[in-house]
């Protein structure tokens, strides 16, 4: 689960991490107030959407005018800014052609920079711990300086049974160029910063740019925070930080269902139990010349009802024209999927080719049920069968 900037912020302010003043506004008029109660001379009207990019972008019907973060010099501008950029579509190189709408933003006291300094955490696969990373780079993309000049990228792993220590903290601030009272500050913010991913379950805490003013002081000029959501339920009150404007409504609608569903780009709708065999089924769709719509995985305890809600969520993308239903039965019952299918398929009026494999526990009942329900779906015996026989119907049918 992802965050805005200025939530992200209170929730490191709160652990000792040093970031700039500022409020939220959703409207013009309590942008100006928020930057009368910050006082001058120098603001910065942020716009509040799930994208990085946001001051390199540019709004819907104005490609050429400014972006979405923009530094102001007066209470005026502050309002006249903020009226251009609420209830606009903002577009950056990571919301794709079609933007997100800002109806948030965030006024923020103007910061000296000095210089801009990367810094993040996350979970490091490889050595299965927290690993800090932090460059001379900010304001860049941490993965273009990977690719160009990874030599200017130093990376910690942090022992979980020691914590973030002394040591780990002299050798990123000593990476980045940093002296005399910096290295306390940047130790001090470290640390905070490593609490906060620990205590609060995140999956990344980035600050870019991690600014040094011209009094030396350390900041986060910018803030990005994303959660585990497995740990979601240990925090309530962050779950209830999320804003579900910004997130892909069929996701949306699968969480209500305790399913696992990324929408893709292709014409070829997958409801599978587990994930790697949702992947597998991907690859040999893939393989077969088709274009997989969707990861779903269903899970390996699915009712009726879930498998049925799957179902139509498929159906509800527009690009769907054929349905590859492929499970094995372990603990999932083949038979209780059967029934989901036909229900579903029932309900909506199926209208797209539909291939189904099914192995496994009860799948003899589960076979005879497809085969009673007069529906026309096509009988797969392995899953290169299916894929053949999916992207065979649709192409067909087109």
């Amino acid at each position: 689960m992802n965050i805005h900037e200025y939530q992200a912020k209170s929730l490191l302010k709160k652990y000792g991490v040093a970031v700039p003043r500022g409020g939220v506004a959703y409207t013009p008029q309590e942008a100006e107030t928020v930057a009368r109660e910050l006082g001058g001379p120098v603001w910065v009207v942020k716009s509040q959407i799930h994208a990085g990019g946001r001051g390199a972008g540019r709004f819907k019907g104005n490609p050429e005018g400014k972006g979405g973060v923009r530094v102001v010099k007066s209470i005026e501008e502050v309002g006249k800014n903020a009226g251009e950029m609420l209830n606009n579509v903002l577009i950056t190189k990571q919301t794709g052609p079609e933007g997100r709408e800002v109806k948030r933003l965030y006024v923020e006291e103007g910061a000296d920079i000095k210089r801009e300094l990367y810094l993040g955490l996350l979970t490091d696969r490889a050595t299965g711990r927290v690993t800090i990373m932090a460059s001379t780079e900010g304001g860049m993309e941490i993965e273009e300086v990977a690719h160009n000049t990874p030599e200017k990228i130093v990376k910690v792993a942090i022992d979980p049974a020691t914590g973030v220590q002394g040591y780990h903290t002299r050798k990123i601030a000593f990476a980045l160029g940093l002296e005399g009272k910096q290295v306390g500050s940047a130790a001090k913010f470290i640390t905070a910063a490593y609490k906060a991913f620990i205590d609060l379950d995140c999956a990344i805490v980035e600050i870019n740019p991690l600014i040094v003013t011209g009094a030396g002081d350390i900041l986060a000029l910018d803030a990005k925070i994303s959660f585990d959501d497995n740990a979601l339920f240990r925090h309530k009150d962050i779950e209830e930080l999320r804003d579900e404007a910004e997130e892909d409504p069929y996701e949306i609608e699968a969480a209500k269902h305790s399913l696992n569903y990324v929408k893709l780009d292709g014409n070829i709708g997958c409801m599978v139990n587990g994930a790697g065999l949702a992947m597998a089924t991907m690859d040999i769709i893939k393989l077969y010349g088709g274009e997989p719509a969707n990861f779903l995985d269903v899970g390996g305890g699915a009712t009726k009802e879930r498998v049925t809600a799957a179902f139509k969520l498929i159906l509800s993308d527009s690009n769907v024209e054929g349905i590859l239903v492929n499970i094995f039965g372990g603990i999932m019952r083949c038979d209780v999927i059967a029934e989901g299918v036909v229900a579903a398929a029932r309900e909506v009026h199926l209208h797209v080719p539909l291939v189904v494999r099914l192995e496994g526990t009860n799948v003899d009942l589960g076979k005879k049920i497809l085969a009673e329900s007069g529906l026309p779906i096509l009988s797969a015996d392995n899953l290169a069968d299916a894929a053949e026989k999916v992207v065979k119907a649709v192409k067909e049918a087109a």
